[in-house]
């Protein structure tokens, strides 16, 4: 397994990158089978050690963490924690989608853009010039191809609000999203 362990503007010495190595092992060993690479980052806010990890599974699924600690192991073993609780809550579905799954998960390019917000319009009592919005940046993005179970389960694994996905079964572009009641919603056009 390839790892990736960095600092921003911190010094991540020997110790902590074999620490983090050694917990990884054990516990992606226990539930992840075949993980390709993980990318564990560590930064500082304030007073608190900030350690973010993103491990790819073979199987294309991605599982994300984030954690906050006054100190830098507690910030990792709190990231750990919770990507081991993740994995531990989906360790049966990730086997069974192993299984299924003979080739990784299939992953499409699409146009990703950022567009700027609309609070200096409130201040201006004119008609704005266009109503085009202003692109802030424009990025490629990755939209994987599966099933709608796997979309919730990536979605969860991955920590996101939404995840725009190829339904594998009807060959169309889905969406998930998890709604205010705490229910996830699913849009099939």
């Amino acid at each position: 397994m390839r790892y990736q362990i960095t600092g921003k503007q911190i010094d991540i010495g020997e110790a902590l990158q074999t620490h983090v190595k050694t917990e990884l092992d054990g516990m992606l060993g226990k539930y992840a089978g075949r993980p390709t690479d993980a990318t564990v980052v560590f930064s500082k806010s304030a007073h608190e050690f900030v350690c973010e990890a993103v491990v790819h599974l073979s199987t294309g699924l991605n599982a994300t963490a984030k954690a906050h600690a006054t100190e830098i192991y507690s910030a990792f073993d709190g990231c750990c924690e919770k990507m081991d609780k993740q994995l531990r809550r989906y360790k049966r579905r990730l086997k069974d989608h192993h299984k299924d799954r003979t080739e990784p998960v299939e992953l499409i390019g699409a146009s990703s853009y950022i567009l700027a917000s609309d609070l200096n319009t409130h201040e201006q009592e004119n008609e704005p010039e266009s109503l085009q919005p202003i692109i802030v940046a424009e990025m490629e993005t990755k939209i994987p191809s599966l099933t709608v179970g796997e979309a919730v389960m990536q979605m969860e694994l991955a920590g996101l609000p939404v995840l725009v996905f190829r339904n594998d079964k009807k060959d169309g572009v889905n969406v998930v999203y998890r709604r205010e009641d705490g229910n996830i919603g699913w849009i099939d056009p």
